[in-house]
This record gives structure tokens, sequence and C-alpha cells, in this order.
């Protein structure tokens, strides 16, 4: 039989730095934590996590729609020119069969088929070592969200890629804006790394895996305009959009957090498929 003290949170899984999560400083934010705390006393603190991904998860969505409306007003679908076919033009001069070996190997690695493996894969191994439903919930959330706001604003603008003469093959087919391969790289990995610091008790590696995400997230969008796959406008936009899709994650996690102190004392929390936590 599993201990419950020995799965339940402790004190450093709720930290980031010195920085308790559950501690909300300015007063908006303990408005927003008092009423999520109404929601979670009438549904249960994990339904409200559900509930608060969902509705972040619309805004994000609406956010998207909103933003490819004023950027296309502004833009036009072949791009801007003064910003995106200067860094495009320096983007060709730097490459190389290396550099470009290894900007075709990390759209492999962060393309539509290996994220959605990443996500589930993590999502299992998270579930089937702590038993808990939270990391599954924020990881799939991360991915369902990012897939949506990509597909949204693809749809909306059809925005042009870069020439073929200016691209590496093999080409791409879809519309250019946004980059999907940086939203939902900045978005999961950022989810990833926000779950791993948690369990970390030293602020060392968590500084070093937050740092890592952060850095890869950042690489994996300028490969993008090294391939010339897309305009680094598409890409800024996925650093955008993918960092406010990961604050609004974090928060429903910070707010779940919180809940869950006030439900239920730290040391008699259960492990996922227990009788106390089934509802």
């Amino acid at each position: 039989m599993t201990d419950a003290a020995s799965t339940s949170p402790t004190p450093h899984d709720r930290r980031i730095g010195r920085r308790d999560l559950t501690e909300w400083r300015s007063r908006a934010g303990r408005r927003l934590a008092s009423r999520h705390q109404r929601v979670a006393d009438r549904i249960g603190a994990r339904r409200a996590l559900v509930a608060t991904l969902a509705v972040g998860g619309s805004i994000a969505v609406a956010a998207t729609a909103g933003a490819a409306y004023i950027y296309d007003g502004v833009t036009g679908k072949d791009g801007i020119a003064s910003l995106d076919r200067p860094v495009l033009e320096r983007a060709k001069r730097l490459r190389s069969p290396v550099a470009d070996g290894a900007a075709a190997g990390i759209a492999h690695v962060f393309g539509p088929v290996a994220m959605p493996a990443l996500t589930i894969g993590s999502a299992v191994a998270f579930a089937v070592r702590e038993r808990r439903a939270s990391p599954v919930v924020l990881l799939v959330a991360a991915g369902a969200g990012s897939l949506a706001m990509t597909l949204v604003g693809k749809d909306l603008i059809k925005r042009n890629r870069p020439h073929r003469r200016d691209a590496i093959p093999p080409f791409e087919k879809s519309p250019s804006f946004p980059s999907g391969h940086t939203l939902n790289a900045t978005t999961i990995l950022g989810v990833l790394a926000y779950l791993f610091a948690l369990r970390q008790r030293d602020d060392g590696p968590q500084a070093a895996v937050i740092g890592a995400a952060a850095g890869t997230a950042v690489t994996v969008g300028l490969s993008r305009v090294l391939l010339g796959a897309h305009w680094f406008t598409d890409v800024a936009v996925g650093w955008v959009t993918g960092a406010g899709w990961l604050s609004l994650i974090i928060t429903s996690h910070r707010l779940y957090l919180s809940a869950q102190d006030d439900e239920h004392p730290r040391e008699d929390r259960e492990p996922i498929g227990s009788p106390a936590q089934a509802g």
C-alpha cells in the first residue's frame, strides 16, 4: 500500500527559488486566489484546475485570433520589409553544411510528430512515477492549447512563407504565421521545465532547467529563420504567444496549489486514485 505522506507534495515542490507559489503578493493576485478558492470549495481543487485551464485556453486562443487580425492589418502577407527581409538575408549568410544540418535536425526533433510524442510520454511518466493528476493535466493543456493557437493563426492569416529560393528543402506548404515549432517548443518545454524545477530542492538546478528550456525555445525559433521556413516575425509571435499561454498555465497551477493547501492539510494529502482525491 502506498504511503500517502511519501507521495504528497513537500515544501520544495511548490517553490521556485525562494518564492512560495501559493503566496500572492499583489492585491489582484489575492483577489483571484480568493475567487478561485470559492470555486474549488464547490467542485474540488482538481476540477477547478481543469476549469481554470479551459478558461485560460479560451482566452489564449481568442487573444491569438485578435493578434492575428491586428498583425494582418499592419504587415500584409508578404511580411515586414524593414525587418523580416534583412533578418532572413543575415540568416542566409550564416548557412553552412553543419549549421543547415543542425537546423534540420532541430526541425525534426521539435516537429509535429516528435513534440506530441514528448508531451504524451512525459505525461505518462509523471502519472506512473508520481500518481498525481496535475502534471498530466498541465502537459495536456500545454499541447492542446498551443496546437489550437497555431491552427487559428495559420487559418486566419494564411501568410506566405519565404520564397523557395531563400529556403532549404524539404519545403513546407502550410501558412507561415505563426511558427508552430516555436510556439509549441516555448509552451511545452516551459511546462516541463516548470514541473522539473518544482521538484528540485536547490536554486542552481532550478535555474539550470529553466535556462535550458528558454535557450532551447530561442534556438528552435532561430533555426526556423535559418532554414528559410519562417519569417522572423512568425517566430517572434510564436515566442510571445507561447510565453503568454505558459504564464496562464503556471498561474492556473499556482491557484490549484493554493486551493489544495486550504482543502487538505499537507500531511493528509492522498495520491491519485485514493478515495480522498476521487472527487
